[in-house]
């Protein structure tokens, strides 16, 4: 049962009535009487709740930051109808615009409402109870009861770098020779022999085509097709951090996602796994038309999990997915602590087999506080920031050292850096 605001209004006016006609206990009494007379019948005449049917429509998923329309159909098999208010609850991060509806179904039919979500926060999001108050003629009061409709949308990752997508296929297109400007790197397919000139490299010497030649001759290389990518995304403690409004796991996405993309339009086999010290996502053997829907999906529900990544186990399933060489790419912090005590025992398992390349996101605003020096603590800030940025450099150090590459940006720089030294691998012939 529910009571409205009408019937509060009722009795606010009775009382005044009271206290000027009738003031005694009687018109008390007389007053509470009609009220409750008129509560009674409300809930006589009421429809009833309980046997109401519902159905939710409407797209099942969106990119975070879009809008996107649930329907949901309510059905009144009952022989009286239903007129009252309508409550379909999200939770805030679902960015309801308006969850309440005044509704009115006639016996033995259905009516619609339509709830418009923009949702602030990547995952599912899901409603799952509805309540409904349907009231009496008089408006007093009504019956009132929630149901269980199960329902939910999932938030994709947004892909914002999808921007720079045209100038890199664009660059792209150029390695493939499909353009004017050929690029010929130091790959294993051969392209062509050309007369030697100073600064090749003389293991490429052909010396039988230079025996049947006047010339020294050097074969050219184009970058190989149909490699093999393999994105492993650290979701560990290190990947909470938030930079800006987002934390890193966010930029760590949107990255892949491009990488990705690129990396399956050069006719690469891209796979993904998210990790940190269980399996989190894994999508293997997706063709090119089905790679970024499915990395979405798969990257929808992660979450960063508050503790330290098990580099060991990481590393192990890295080799167990990749069984020829390829390009692997970690996405991880570039903090000292962890890298050392964690990636840099088992980096030459890895290395000895594969390309790695190691991604990270730098914040800006450790760099503003290390140029800081207004008063004494923001020297003592700028002091601690500075050294955060040498343990970077020098951990990014051993890195190379190791024949790893790196690439260090902030979030909105990450995904084209990325994607560029991808290219700029691929061009060397080292992929």
């Amino acid at each position: 049962m529910a009571i409205t605001g009408r019937a509060g209004l009722l009795a606010l006016v009775g009382i005044v009535v009271v206290a000027l006609g009738v003031p005694s206990w009687t018109g008390v009494l007389a007053v509470l009487g009609v009220i409750a007379l008129g509560v009674v019948v409300d809930l006589l005449l009421a429809a009833s709740v309980r046997g109401l049917g519902f159905a939710r429509s409407g797209a099942g998923a969106v990119r975070l930051g879009e809008t996107v329309e649930v329907t949901l159909s309510v059905t009144n098999p009952g022989s009286r109808p239903l007129r009252g208010m309508l409550r379909d609850a999200w939770p805030p991060s679902a960015g309801v615009e308006q969850d309440r509806f005044r509704i009115a179904v006639p016996a033995g039919e259905r009516r619609s409402v339509v709830v418009r979500l923009t949702p602030v926060r990547r995952g599912d999001r899901s409603s799952a109870r509805v309540t409904v108050r349907a009231l009496g003629p008089l408006g007093l009061a009504g019956r009132q009861g929630s149901h269980r409709v199960p329902g939910g949308v999932r938030v994709l990752p947004p892909f914002t770098s999808r921007k720079h997508l045209p100038s890199r296929l664009a660059r792209l297109q150029q390695l493939d020779g499909r353009q004017a400007a050929l690029v010929r790197g130091e790959g294993t397919e051969f392209d062509s022999l050309r007369e030697y000139v100073i600064g090749d490299d003389v293991r490429s010497i052909d010396w039988r085509a230079s025996a049947r030649a006047a010339d020294v001759m050097v074969r050219t290389w184009r970058p190989e097709r149909d490699r093999r990518v393999l994105l492993v995304l650290d979701t560990g403690r290190t990947s909470a951090g938030r930079v800006g409004d987002a934390p890193r796991l966010d930029a760590a996405m949107d990255a892949a996602l491009l990488l990705a993309v690129l990396a399956s339009r050069a006719g690469d086999r891209v796979d993904f796994l998210a990790y940190d010290r269980q399996v989190r996502a894994d999508v293997r053997g997706l063709a090119a038309a089905e790679l970024l829907p499915g990395l979405v999906n798969a990257m929808a529900p992660l979450e960063a999990s508050l503790v330290e990544t098990d580099a060991r186990g990481m590393v192990a399933q890295v080799l167990r997915r990749a069984r020829r060489r390829s390009l692997v790419v970690l996405l991880t912090g570039l903090d000292a602590a962890p890298l050392e005590e964690g990636l840099l025992p088992v980096l030459p398992s890895v290395v000895g087999r594969h390309q790695l390349l190691v991604a990270g996101v730098t914040d800006p605003g450790v760099a503003a506080m290390a140029r800081a020096r207004g008063d004494a603590e923001a020297v003592y800030e700028a002091a601690a920031a500075e050294r955060t940025l040498a343990e970077r450099r020098h951990v990014t150090g051993l890195l190379a050292q190791r024949g790893v590459e790196v690439v260090d940006a902030v979030p909105d720089e990450l995904a084209p850096a990325l994607a560029d030294r991808y290219l700029a691998l691929k061009a060397a012939g080292r992929l």
